[in-house]
């Protein structure tokens, strides 16, 4: 589990202040499920690094983080996915069916309070990116932060809302979590759908990176000398880096997918952007680089508590 000194850290990434919000931190579900396509002596192989904080030897469990980012940029406060949500009917979902989070506490610790996120962007709308979208006001969802515009990829919006009939009908959650944490925000005037690209302001621009789900985005920032790249749901695991063709059991389309990992993880890699994905534990964000045609890991980049983020070679 994450300690209490480790849910909150801070980094300043040229103009633009990064608050890390970590739920928890642990073992999930077993590595051989959630990524099929990887083989058992990768796992193995990579032993010494990707332990503990990204695979359970003993279990086989793979080890994610549950985690918001929140970006204090051009005078606004952007807050990037949301978390599972507190009180949810979601059945068949294990840790998240009547989940207790705690991101709105979290927040509060790191000094922003709800009325204070002007933009909420949803990188997709699976369970974990959008519970915490709305709370329970005398039993209706609301939205969580009254002043947010809500950037939800209208592709995904299309996919598990009810036009396409809640993800094509192919399971009762999506029309649980559609109604509990997105269709509030439609009623409420501040879901903003959007495709291809967004840009925010001056240094953060939404682009579309499908395959995982219909809307599956990614959100890149530049400022200064510093270019990264929140990736959501597009790598679990470090080692969707090693090996790019092996999608998690939730990719919706496997060949898009891996299309949209090696063009993004190729692009990091070409321009040195630090890659941050939204479940990695630890450190949580590292550089790509090229070793001929394949990908490898580069260096892990260190986060204080306080002070601006550097990379160690």
């Amino acid at each position: 589990m994450t300690n209490e000194n480790e849910s909150v850290q801070r980094m300043v990434l040229g103009d633009v202040e990064v608050i890390r919000v970590v739920e928890w931190h642990e073992p999930f579900l077993p590595a051989s499920g959630m990524f099929p396509g990887v083989a058992a002596d990768v796992w193995k192989d990579n032993e010494d690094w990707l332990a503990p904080d990204h695979w359970e030897p003993d279990s086989g469990l793979a080890v994610l983080a549950l985690q918001s980012w929140v970006l204090r940029s051009a005078g606004r406060t952007v807050l990037v996915d949301t978390g599972a949500g507190n009180g949810r009917e979601r059945p068949g979902m294990g840790p998240f069916h009547h989940s207790r989070s705690d991101v709105l506490g979290l927040l509060a610790r790191a000094g922003v309070r709800p009325q204070d996120v002007d933009v909420v962007v949803n990188t997709h709308l699976h369970v974990d990116h959008v519970g915490g979208n709305t709370v329970d006001a005398d039993g209706q969802w609301v939205p969580a932060f009254p002043n947010a515009q809500y950037l939800i990829p209208a592709a995904d919006d299309f996919h598990y809302g009810p036009d396409n009939a809640y993800g094509n009908g192919a399971q009762e959650v999506d029309r649980l979590i559609y109604e509990d944490s997105i269709a509030p925000l439609h009623q409420n005037g501040q879901a903003v759908l959007w495709d291809g690209l967004h840009r925010i302001d001056e240094h953060l621009t939404l682009e579309s990176a499908p395959g995982h789900t219909p809307g599956s985005s990614v959100l890149r920032l530049a400022s200064g000398g510093d270019r990264v790249v929140f990736v959501g749901d597009l790598v679990h695991t470090p080692v969707q880096i090693l090996e790019p063709c092996c999608n998690s059991s939730a990719c919706l389309a496997p060949e898009q997918a891996v299309t949209s990992r090696r063009r993004i993880l190729g692009r990091a890699a070409d321009e040195r952007e630090l890659l941050v994905p939204a479940h990695f534990g630890g450190v949580g964000a590292l550089e790509v680089r090229r070793d001929s045609d394949r990908f490898v890991l580069g260096p892990w980049a260190t986060i204080s508590p306080k002070e601006s983020a550097s990379v160690v070679e």
